[in-house]
């Protein structure tokens, strides 16, 4: 979000225009925008203040009623992805995106990436197939195609 201008600069704005000025002459002379000038003028007559207008909503979105539900269902199944938290959230009858559900979840002090390793990892199967994989993948790495790389590779003497 952006910078309220200062309340010198507002009150100056304001000030010239009460003066008689047209709101595009106080936009040229304090080199402002002409939609400025009228919103400070607006603002004036509605508030009698010039201070700036809060920015952003007021009172958060429509998740903060489901917060605590969300870390419910997180302390259960901490794998949850935040797509499947938007399924379960639509569900629900909220229907809502998954960058809100990660902001949400910003704000409650959660996380939703997952561990570095699988949670599988451990499983027999699993393990053996892993064993298996880094088996095959060393023998390609380590086999006769791969023994000279391209800027050690022997050149042909010429004749």
């Amino acid at each position: 979000m952006g910078k309220s201008h200062p309340i010198e600069l507002r009150s100056r704005v304001v000030a010239f225009v009460e003066e008689g000025n047209s709101n595009r002459a106080a936009a040229g002379h304090f080199r402002v925008s002409p939609r400025f000038v009228n919103d400070m003028m607006k603002l004036k007559r509605e508030t009698g203040s010039l201070s700036p207008r809060r920015q952003g909503h007021v009172g958060g979105g429509k998740l903060n009623a489901h917060g605590g539900w969300v870390r419910q269902r997180l302390e259960e199944n901490g794998d949850l992805t935040l797509d499947e938290l938007c399924v379960e959230l639509g569900d629900r009858g909220v229907p809502i995106h998954r960058s809100n559900v990660g902001r949400l979840l910003r704000r409650l002090g959660l996380s939703h990436k997952k561990s570095l390793q699988a949670s599988e990892r451990h499983r027999p199967d699993i393990r053996r197939e892993r064993e298996l994989w880094i088996e095959r993948r060393n023998a390609f790495f380590n086999g006769p195609c791969h023994a000279w790389s391209s800027s050690t590779r022997r050149r042909p003497t010429p004749s």
